[in-house]
């Protein structure tokens, strides 16, 4: 067995110890080398895994209050975890508070490091458990309270599933480089283009710019997992400017400023901000104007004022990159809706949009606007991209 295969098993022992051990010893069972590691708060003296609170987070967890000492220990894991360089695979399981406790430091685990929690809240809205990282939540039916003829069948199946994914051979990576895109479907024609354009040089990657989408293309370049990117479709800091439902957060282009990796991008779907069906749209809001994309996601074409501040926050983060930035700006239209004719035409708005970057994003050796005046989903401007990603990545074979 390698050195790093091997598979750690997470948990407050104070309080879920015999099904900590159970998932453990079936792991061991199995031929796999095992680290328990007990995050409880309530007795660190007391802890018979082999990685102790205390060796997690010195004596910082242990305030006396359970709140205090909860949020202590998570923020100890966060750093504890990803500092590892034997981790093959993560097993968490808990309630409540130790999935909230334990996701964290899962999510700080690159991309393809399996990672499996068996909660009580897997069925339920995991987006914060999750982030824009490949975790595997599974329901655990019953409380993780004991061993019974239930949770004993389902951990196992979690302890088997881990094994599974830690001893599998993971098919060769393409011998390309990776290249990420974002996609909406208002901007689909464009990205499909660009891919088809490049996918003999780049192994394409391409996320659905839904708000996790944008942070997983992301995790994805800070892991350093992603040599270009290709961000057409920046829509999700338009529902963060004006508060949609597919929000980026403020981080959005931040892995960008810490890793100096290639960005060519554009405004694709900042006319937009995205609610769910008609009747959940926020008040304040009634009057504008809306396209019902379908009976779950309604579009409202933003304002001159609203796409003034994303181009602002755009501007501030592309202004941050150390790498080469490429900002291609299509003036015939960003989406599909935002062209002659369509629901969201509108010469004023798009305006404001282009204005606001051309005097705030900076020029220089490293950073530059490019114009085109087609449309997002013209052939021509798909391929005002293409030769702008090769300019900065050298048409990187």
């Amino acid at each position: 067995m390698a050195g790093t295969d091997r598979a750690y098993v997470v948990g407050t022992f104070d309080t879920k110890g015999e099904e900590l051990r159970y998932v453990a010893g079936l792991l061991r069972d199995a031929g796999h080398a095992v680290t328990t590691v007990d995050v409880g708060t309530s007795d660190p003296d007391a802890s018979t895994a082999d990685v102790t609170p205390r060796d997690v987070a010195g004596a910082e967890a242990f305030t006396g209050d359970r709140g205090s000492s909860v949020a202590a220990m998570s923020a100890a894991l966060e750093r504890w975890l990803p500092a590892r360089d034997d981790v093959a695979g993560v097993l968490a399981l808990g309630g409540s508070g130790g999935t909230a406790l334990t996701t964290p430091a899962l999510q700080r685990l690159p991309v393809g490091v399996p990672k499996v929690v068996v909660s009580t809240v897997a069925s339920g809205n995991v987006a914060p458990y999750v982030g824009a990282v490949d975790m595997t939540l599974m329901y655990s039916v019953t409380d993780v309270a004991g061993l019974n003829r239930i949770s004993r069948r389902v951990l196992a199946n979690a302890a088997h599933a881990l094994g599974g994914m830690i001893a599998a051979e993971t098919p060769p990576a393409q011998d390309k480089p990776a290249l990420g895109l974002t996609m909406f479907g208002v901007t689909t024609p464009c990205v499909t283009a660009v891919t088809e354009a490049v996918s003999d040089r780049w192994d394409c990657l391409v996320f659905h710019a839904t708000g996790t989408g944008g942070r997983a293309m992301e995790k994805l370049v800070d892991d350093r997992l992603v040599e270009a990117v290709v961000d057409v479709s920046t829509t999700e800091i338009a529902d963060l400017v004006v508060g949609g439902v597919m929000s980026a957060t403020e981080d959005r282009l931040g892995a960008f400023a810490r890793t100096g990796v290639p960005w060519v991008g554009s405004v694709g779907a900042l006319d937009m901000v995205n609610f769910g069906a008609p009747d959940t749209v926020p008040a304040q809001f009634r009057g504008r104007t809306f396209y019902e994309h379908n009976a779950q996601v309604t579009l409202m074409r933003t304002t001159p004022e609203e796409n003034r501040a994303a181009a602002e926050f755009l501007a501030r983060q592309l202004n941050a990159c150390p790498g080469p930035v490429r900002l291609v700006l299509p003036t015939g239209g960003v989406s599909a809706l935002d062209a002659p004719g369509m629901p969201f035409a509108d010469a004023e708005a798009d305006a404001a949009l282009f204005d606001t970057l051309r005097a705030q994003v900076r020029a220089d050796d490293h950073h530059r606007i490019v114009e085109s005046p087609h449309h997002v989903n013209d052939p021509e401007f798909a391929a005002t991209l293409v030769a702008a990603l090769d300019e900065i990545t050298g048409g990187r074979p």
